[in-house]
């Protein structure tokens, strides 16, 4: 699929990645309804990518808040989404998750698992007899290298990215005889907000490469355009992935370093009996908020 042709539904558009992704999209020519929790962020963002475009591209720039944290808001998604004649579905939001897996609060991994994994499920499934409809559709999760590669200090993280890249595999081959291709892109570590103090620490005292969000963004485009069903970033995470995915025991020993290098465990606050492992309440937009075009 060309750019050009992509009409973009991307979710965390105002995230790190997100935004670079946005830009490198509409930059390409394509599309984009960039999808957030905040209608005041949204809005300059679109603002911004339509006066960077200045005409240049004949891309349409949209936007519509939503909370993806209430699955009672994908109805509202999917019927914007439908009718403003989405055919890729990028998946882009996600929360961090990161410490020894005794000192993570329960609602931390709770909303881990929730958003990184099963929303995505739930919005590509209630799109999904869309996208069916359309000549050539794609849906698209930007995942991580540690979908692939689990590292110390990530065991939620890595389960829930692991089970992302699982479900874009499975998926794939599942849609193979119809006209929906299925794409998971694995960037290595990424200099946006998303990282604590506690991960730049970890990844200096590492030796982590960490890339600019730009890098992500234009793999993404690149990705889109191949039609390759998965794609690594980085050296030497893309051949580590491929090392795990033959002898996953022989790389143990090869992170010691980042074992020693995780922050001191703390215990979280006991699990109240009510907690049911739910997600935290939404602060934002919800479902019924604002769809909006930059002209």
């Amino acid at each position: 699929m060309k750019a050009k042709d992509a009409r973009v539904l991307l979710t965390g558009a105002s995230g790190g990645i997100g935004q670079a992704a946005a830009a490198a999209l509409v930059a390409a020519g394509a599309s984009v309804m960039l999808m957030g929790r905040s209608p005041a962020r949204l809005a300059a963002q679109a603002r911004a990518l339509a006066r960077d475009a200045n005409g240049t591209t004949p891309a349409t720039i949209e936007w519509y808040a939503a909370d993806l944290t209430r699955t009672t808001s994908l109805n509202g998604i999917v019927e914007v989404a439908s009718g403003w004649g989405c055919n890729v579905l990028i998946h882009g939001a996600g929360v961090p998750g990161f410490g020894r897996l005794e000192s993570l609060d329960t609602n931390e991994m709770a909303q881990v698992l929730h958003l990184n994994l099963f929303v995505p499920m739930l919005l590509t499934q209630a799109l999904m007899p869309h996208l069916r409809t359309l000549p050539q559709a794609r849906v698209m999760f930007i995942g991580s290298v540690l979908g692939r590669l689990g590292l110390p200090g990530y065991s939620v993280y890595s389960a829930s990215k692991f089970g992302l890249r699982g479900f874009s595999e499975a998926l794939r081959r599942e849609l193979g005889d119809t006209r929906v291709g299925v794409q998971y892109l694995g960037p290595r570590s990424t200099r946006t907000q998303f990282n604590s103090e506690a991960v730049d620490g970890y990844n200096k005292a590492t030796g982590t490469a960490v890339d600019n969000p730009e890098v992500a963004a234009q793999a993404l485009v690149k990705l889109l355009e191949s039609g390759a069903a998965e794609r690594f970033l980085g050296f030497p995470e893309s051949l580590a992935v491929r090392l795990n995915g033959l002898a996953p025991s022989l790389l143990d020993g090869a992170f010691a370093p980042h074992r020693r290098s995780l922050p001191a465990l703390t215990i979280p606050a006991p699990l109240s009996p009510d907690c049911g492992g739910q997600p935290p309440p939404a602060t934002e937009a919800d479902s019924h908020s604002l769809m909006h075009s930059v002209q």
